[in-house]
C-alpha cells in the first residue's frame, strides 16, 4: 500500500510509550497497520516502527511535527515521519563490477524498488552501457589519487542539483573521505564481499581462500569514516568447501553480494532500519 505514512521512533524506554504513540494516532483518526517495537534493555533504549493508512488520517503533513512535539518532548524521543507515496531518490555508485548494478536495477524496473535513480556515478565507464540499457543517466568522474577531492566534489554538486536522499556503493572500489561521508550520514549503503567483522578492508575472498574457511558471507551496512565498521543492515553466508579454488569463491560470492544488497536498499527505502550504538534494529 502506498498512501501509508510511517513513524520511526529512538529514545529512553519508559513505560507508557506504545500506549501514547497509539493513542496520539488514533486521536487523528489513524488505522494502524504494522506496529513493531524493540526494548533494548542494556542500553536502555526502546525503538518503534508504526505505519498507518494516510488517507483517512486527519492530521495534514505539514501539521504533524507541532502537534506530535509535546509527545516527542515529554518522552525525549528522535523521531522520523516518512510517507509511502513519496519516492526516495538514489544515486548508484559503481566502479567495474557490474553484478550489484545489474540487480538493482532489474529489481528497479521490475517495480521491486520504490524509489527514483536519476543518476550512476562511475569512476570507470564500463558500466555505461548497462545504465543506458535502462534509460538512467551515467556520469564517469575519474577518481586519480592526487585529484580525489576534485573528484568528490563533483559528485557531492551532482548529488545536491538532483536532491538525492541517499546513496548505494553497488561494489565502488573508492573508501570515501570523512567530508564527502558527512554530507549523507546513514544514507551511504555499502556491500562488502565477506560477513563482518571478519576479513574486512581488501581482497577478503583471497584471504578467506587461504585461511580455509567453511562459510563465505557478504555484509551491507551504512558507511562510517572507520573503514567497513557501519551500522549492518542485512548479511548472509554460504557453505564452500576444499573442493572450491579462489574463481569459486569469488563467483558465489557476487551471487550473495547481491542479494544482501538488495535486501537492504529495500529494507532502506521501506524505512525498517533504526540505528542506536553502531548498530541497527530491522523491523522486517
Amino acid at each position: 500500500m502506498t498512501s501509508t505514512s510511517i513513524l520511526l521512533v529512538n529514545c529512553p524506554d519508559r513505560k507508557g510509550l506504545v500506549a501514547a504513540i497509539a493513542n496520539f494516532l488514533v486521536r487523528y483518526n489513524a488505522n494502524i497497520l504494522h506496529a513493531d517495537q524493540h526494548q533494548d534493555a542494556e542500553s536502555g533504549t526502546f525503538l518503534m516502527r508504526v505505519e498507518w493508512d494516510s488517507r483517512q488520517f486527519d492530521l495534514p503533513p505539514d501539521a504533524f511535527e507541532s502537534a506530535f512535539a509535546p509527545l516527542a518532548q515529554s518522552f525525549n524521543m528522535t523521531w522520523q515521519l516518512s510517507h509511502r507515496n513519496i519516492k526516495p531518490r538514489m544515486a548508484i555508485f559503481v566502479s567495474r563490477y557490474d553484478h550489484c548494478l545489474a540487480d538493482l536495477l532489474y529489481r528497479y524496473q521490475a517495480g521491486e524498488l520504490h524509489c527514483e535513480i536519476p543518476v550512476i556515478i562511475s569512476n570507470h565507464p564500463d558500466t555505461e552501457w548497462l545504465a543506458n540499457c535502462y534509460k538512467i543517466p551515467f556520469l564517469y568522474i575519474p577518481v586519480e589519487r592526487d585529484s580525489k577531492a576534485e573528484a568528490e566534489a563533483a559528485q557531492l554538486e551532482t548529488l545536491r542539483n538532483l536532491h538525492i536522499d541517499f546513496i548505494v556503493l553497488a561494489r565502488y572500489m573508492q573508501v570515501l573521505s570523512p567530508d564527502f561521508i558527512r554530507h549523507y550520514p546513514n544514507r551511504i549503503i555499502n556491500i562488502h564481499h565477506s560477513f563482518l567483522p571478519a576479513f574486512h578492508g581488501a581482497k577478503p575472498y583471497h584471504r578467506a581462500y587461504e585461511r580455509g574457511v567453511k562459510l563465505i558471507g557478504a555484509t551491507s551496512h551504512y558507511v562510517t569514516e572507520i573503514l567497513d565498521d557501519g551500522p549492518i543492515i542485512e548479511q548472509d553466508v554460504v557453505r564452500i568447501s576444499h573442493r572450491d579454488d579462489l574463481d569459486d569463491l569469488i563467483r558465489r560470492g557476487a551471487d550473495l553480494e547481491k542479494i544482501v544488497l538488495s535486501r537492504a536498499v529495500r529494507l532502506h527505502i521501506e524505512h525498517r532500519v533504526l540505528l542506536y550504538a553502531n548498530k541497527t534494529v530491522v523491523f522486517d
